[in-house]
């Protein structure tokens, strides 16, 4: 059952199944929370999916796509224990994330600096499968990935730098099918990369509101305080700049008007987390924010019937 106001989950799956030495680690990678996962392996499939594969054909390659759930899932677990471990003074006066492993104790510091390490080796050998720009790229997001939870320190804007972090797999999913990012060839994965960048700006806003009383207490920063009343507005401005973007991606890349009417449902989807989000109640703002992966999907739906009846 959740705690009220919470996402993190006492007496769920991972209490049912998994044993009581592995329980505080499957909570610290956030097992039972797939949300996070999705939205890191999502703008991947994006990529994917609008490149055009140098065989012709008309479908992405099952075999990259599985190496891509696998690496999300595995970066995703390592994100989070990095997050933990910079943010475990501030999760202790969160009540939301006080009873995280590190902060409850739990979890020492030095036993998930050392799952933080072995999740990173997995990671490596993960990434050592695609080509080598794809690899390149992947250590480059090591850049994005460790100062990320310090920006809610020093900015309001924290949202936009886990945008520029969680969509860089966009422009690894396209790299991993044409082998490069540059050029003018290459514009449509980098029109893809803004578009997901602006969908981050808006559902990780929804997502701060729940936290943002606690957050204006002890000091830290985030959109959901920069634009307070007038978040839903900026939102919509957001979700509106991202369907533009991929409609423009999706024209780039000259696939299918199939493309953009599925891209219209799921512009639909947006509007309605925009139209029924209750921005002052903690749950309802989790619930809109976890609504996102079936944007995705259908996002990532566009791109394949796009591609597939070309």
């Amino acid at each position: 059952m959740a705690r009220p106001f919470t996402d993190i989950r006492i007496g769920g799956w991972i209490d049912r199944q998994l044993p009581d030495p592995w329980r505080p680690y499957g909570r610290l990678m956030r097992l039972d929370r797939p949300i996070g996962t999705w939205l890191l392996l999502l703008p991947c499939w994006w990529g994917l999916a609008l490149a055009e594969r140098p065989d012709g054909g008309a479908w992405p390659s099952l075999w990259l796509a599985l190496l891509f759930a696998v690496g999300a899932f595995v970066m995703r677990g390592a994100g989070c224990t990095v997050n933990d471990l910079v943010d475990a003074d501030f999760d202790a006066r969160v009540e939301r994330t006080s009873i995280r492993p590190i902060p409850s104790g739990e979890v020492s510091k030095f036993r998930a600096l050392v799952l933080l390490l072995c999740l990173m080796l997995i990671g490596l050998i993960i990434l050592l499968q695609f080509n080598m720009t794809t690899v390149w790229l992947g250590i480059a997001s090591l850049a994005l990935v460790f100062p990320y939870p310090l920006m809610k320190r020093v900015t309001y804007w924290p949202q936009l730098w886990l945008g520029l972090t969680f969509n860089w797999g966009a422009l690894m999913g396209w790299s991993a099918v044409t082998g490069s990012i540059l050029g003018p060839e290459n514009w449509p994965a980098w029109l893809l990369y803004v578009a997901g960048i602006f969908w981050t700006l808006g559902y990780d806003t929804i997502y701060a509101h729940q936290d943002k009383e606690d957050d204006a207490l002890i000091g830290v920063k985030s959109t959901a305080l920069k634009l307070g009343a007038a978040s839903r507005r900026w939102i919509a401005g957001f979700y509106a700049i991202t369907i533009l973007l991929l409609a423009a991606a999706i024209a780039g890349a000259s696939l299918s008007p199939w493309a953009f009417a599925v891209l219209g449902l799921a512009a639909i989807q947006l509007c309605w987390q925009v139209a029924a989000w209750r921005m002052d109640e903690p749950a309802d703002s989790l619930a809109k924010f976890q609504s996102n992966t079936g944007f995705g999907l259908l996002v990532t739906l566009a791109l394949v019937v796009g591609q597939a009846v070309n």
